[in-house]
C-alpha cells in the first residue's frame, strides 16, 4: 500500500511523498518527477507500482515549485536540498535498506548534480530515465559535466527517438565516465518513452523492459 508522506527540505519547505515498500524488497528507489508532471503523473505511479512488483520499494515526491502549483522549476540549490531531504526520508524509514536515487528527466539531473556536489547518504547507484542532455534540437554535452564527479555505478534508460538526448553525444558522454556506467537504449522510444504505433510495439511493453532492466540494476547494485 502506498503511504502518503510529509518531507521537510533544509529550506523550510516541506513537500509531499509518496512511499510504496513491499515487504519483499531489496532496495527503495529514491524517485524524482520530470520538469513538467509531478509525482502522481501515470508515468511515475506505472514505474513505482511496476518496481513493487519486482522487490524494489519506491519514495516519490515533489519538488517545491511542483508543490506550489507554479511551472517553473526551482533553482538547482533548492532542487537539491530536496533530494537530499528525500534520500534522508527514505534511510529514515526504511533503515537498513540500500537506496539508489535517479527519476525522470529535471529529476534525474538534479539527482546527478546533488550526488556530484556531495556523496547523497547510504545512496549506492543512480538511475536515470531519460537523463536530458540537452534542450530539444540544441545538442550539446554541458549538462553531463558533472557527472565525472560521481563516484557510484550510473545507469541510462534512454530512448532512441529521445529529443532531450542525442546518443552521438551521450554515448561518449557514457563511455568516458570512471565510474562504473550503462547505456541502455529503447528501440523508437521518445523522451516519454511512447513507440509509433507503426512499430508494432505498444508502450505498455516498453515500460515492462525499462522495468525489468531497471530493477535487475538496482538488484546488482544494491548488493554489490
Amino acid at each position: 500500500m502506498t503511504e502518503a508522506i510529509t518531507i521537510d527540505v533544509e529550506s523550510g519547505e516541506h513537500v509531499s511523498g509518496l512511499l510504496l515498500a513491499p515487504g519483499s524488497a531489496v532496495a527503495c528507489y529514491v524517485l524524482a518527477h520530470g520538469a513538467g508532471a509531478g509525482m502522481t503523473h501515470p508515468f511515475m505511479a506505472a514505474v513505482a507500482e511496476g518496481l513493487a512488483e519486482r522487490s524494489v520499494a519506491t519514495l516519490r515526491y515533489q519538488f517545491p515549485y511542483m508543490e506550489r502549483g507554479s511551472r517553473r522549476p526551482d533553482s538547482p540549490k533548492l532542487a537539491q536540498a530536496t533530494v537530499r531531504a528525500a534520500v534522508a526520508e527514505a534511510g529514515r524509514r526504511l533503515e537498513g535498506m540500500p537506496l539508489v536515487a535517479g527519476g525522470k528527466s529535471f529529476g534525474g539531473r538534479m539527482t546527478s548534480q546533488a550526488q556530484a556536489a556531495s556523496p547523497l547518504p547510504g545512496v549506492r547507484g543512480l538511475a536515470f530515465i531519460g537523463f536530458p542532455l540537452h534542450p530539444a534540437g540544441k545538442p550539446s554535452d554541458e549538462r553531463a559535466a558533472h557527472l565525472a564527479a560521481i563516484d557510484v555505478p550510473m545507469l541510462f534508460l534512454q530512448g532512441t527517438r529521445d529529443e532531450l538526448a542525442s546518443l552521438d553525444l551521450l554515448q561518449p558522454v557514457v563511455d568516458r565516465l570512471h565510474a562504473p556506467a550503462a547505456l541502455q537504449l529503447f528501440a523508437d522510444a521518445d523522451h516519454s518513452f511512447h513507440v509509433p504505433a507503426r512499430t508494432g510495439r505498444k508502450d505498455s511493453q516498453v515500460m515492462a523492459e525499462l522495468l525489468d532492466v531497471l530493477a535487475n540494476w538496482i538488484g546488482a547494485t544494491a548488493s554489490g
